[in-house]
């Protein structure tokens, strides 16, 4: 059995949700890995390279791949050394597989990251460390590093002086419209910006991947997945500056995707559903998960530019040292990803012209998770904030904002269904105030939704709003100090079920 008929198997275990993948199928699997030792080898010191990480290797490595590709496709071996390169392209057929103690080192230099015969994307610039298109049958693999050393004294976010001048930056990975595709025992450290980012592409396996970027630079989220399908996420552990897996959907679904066994820690959220969501996302389980170190979200589930969210089930989640637990999110921002663009964070802003989507079937169960006031010592050395640190003695409304309750939000006239939360136990923090207690929250119709946008909200363990048919099943919260709100709130809810 070939790699192509492995992926392939994959994929169909993926579509009939199986989950002792390839369990009837030892022998297969034994096979393809003779199979692989195989595989044609191509070594990149017998193309020119040197791995003193001061010699500039690109042109060696993409002789590699080349050459690899030009014989049917095989191993492009990095072997130990430190092999310095700017934007390398990776093609069908092509195995990078980097040995212990290899590292392919990004070029700290911007002018090694060209944008000619690059796609322009939907988010963000062009440029990129590992970067491929319309290519079948690839994978990055072995026991190296691939390290972008995109700090911000190579790669600052704004030109000297402004605020407003944003400057190119070069993701670690970007692939686009690619299928089958693994990811395999590889530690990822140091993008300049968005980390992994992958933009319709189908059949991918992530498996033992290690992500580093936590407090590297800004934007340094940790595998961005946009429109993909059939996707099978494992024993993952990330440590991201941005949020450490967020699902997007610029044009297309992410649909038929499951993520179990992982670690994820960020300065943001650990799973989100969002920043982009005009095609929506279907079909998405996570399961035996460990959410820690995130102090402005565990959960994140928002759709804000249309299409559909449904049919999400989120089980077996220990959640340490996180703000706000479960935040789910229905609104109308309303963008259309037809050409790139950026900001409208603003409280004032507008919707920008598509249709409201549809937000039901979530299924959250079998959580305990302990919400926490970030320390302010770890707040300021954090790379990534949207808002000043304040010293201020006390709990802040700030950080009250960042670890308050669950909350559950559509906008008038368009409600969240058909949600259930089952077996969940919730510590908070408490102190809130009977001031507190009486805060109005805004609408912020088209804002785009962070949970601390909406401020200090008047319950400490669940606001729900605009909703229909949702049903607490044995969800047991708590407040480890006193706490002037009321536990649940709600505001124009339908059939809402409490047991």
């Amino acid at each position: 059995m070939d790699k192509r008929v492995l992926c392939l198997l994959l994929c169909a275990t993926l579509a009939f949700g199986t989950t002792h993948l390839f369990g009837r199928d030892n022998q297969a699997l034994v096979a393809a890995g003779k199979q692989a030792t195989l595989a044609k080898v191509f070594n990149i010191k017998n193309y020119g390279a040197i791995g003193d990480g001061v010699a500039m290797e690109t042109e060696a490595v993409q002789r590699t791949i080349d050459a690899c590709h030009a014989a049917g496709g095989g191993i492009v071996w990095v072997p130990a050394g430190d092999f310095q390169v700017g934007t390398i392209r990776l093609k069908s057929n092509v195995t990078l597989s980097l040995d212990y103690r290899a590292s392919l080192l990004g070029s700290q230099n911007l002018a090694d990251y060209p944008t000619e015969g690059l796609d322009d994307p939907r988010e963000g610039g062009p440029r990129c460390l590992i970067y491929a298109m319309n290519a079948t049958n690839i994978t990055i693999e072995g026991l190296g590093v691939i390290d972008g050393r995109g700090t911000p004294e190579f790669f600052p976010r704004f030109r000297s002086g402004s605020r407003r001048e944003r400057l190119p930056r070069p993701r670690l990975i970007r692939m686009v419209n690619c299928d089958h595709l693994t990811f395999s025992g590889v530690t990822y450290k140091r993008p300049a910006f968005w980390g992994l980012h992958l933009i319709d592409c189908r059949n991918i396996h992530f498996n033992a991947v290690t992500v580093r970027f936590r407090n590297n630079n800004f934007n340094n989220d940790g595998l961005d997945l946009d429109g993909c399908e059939n996707v099978l996420i494992e024993n993952y552990d990330i440590d991201s500056g941005d949020d450490a897996i967020c699902l997007k959907s610029s044009k297309n679904a992410c649909r038929n995707i499951v993520v179990r066994g992982c670690s994820f820690a960020s300065n943001t959220a650990a799973l989100k559903f969002g920043t982009s969501s005009r095609g929506g996302f279907i079909d998405v389980s996570v399961t035996n998960c460990y959410f820690y170190d995130s102090p402005m979200g565990a959960i994140k589930l928002q759709l804000v530019d249309g299409g559909r969210l449904e049919n999400i089930d989120i089980s077996r989640i220990v959640m340490e040292d996180v703000g706000n637990p479960i935040f789910i999110r229905l609104g109308n921002r309303g963008r259309t990803y037809t050409r790139r663009t950026s900001g409208g964070q603003g409280a004032d802003v507008q919707p920008e012209g598509a249709l409201i989507g549809t937000l039901k079937n979530v299924r959250i169960s079998d959580v305990v998770a302990e919400v926490t006031i970030e320390d302010k010592a770890k707040a300021a050395r954090a790379t990534y904030k949207n808002f000043k640190v304040d010293n201020s003695p006390g709990m802040t409304d700030q950080e009250k904002s960042k670890s308050g309750p669950i909350m559950i939000t559509g906008i008038p006239g368009h409600y969240v269904e058909d949600v259930v939360l089952e077996n969940i136990k919730i510590s908070y923090p408490g102190g809130g105030t009977q001031e507190d207690a009486e805060r109005a929250v805004p609408e912020d119709i088209a804002r785009y939704p962070e949970q601390f946008f909406f401020g200090v909200l008047p319950a400490w363990g669940a606001y729900i709003r605009h909703a229909r048919n949702i049903e607490f099943k044995n969800v047991v919260m708590q407040t480890r100090t006193a706490d002037a709100r009321k536990k649940i709130i709600l505001d124009d809810v339908e059939g809402f079920v409490d047991h």
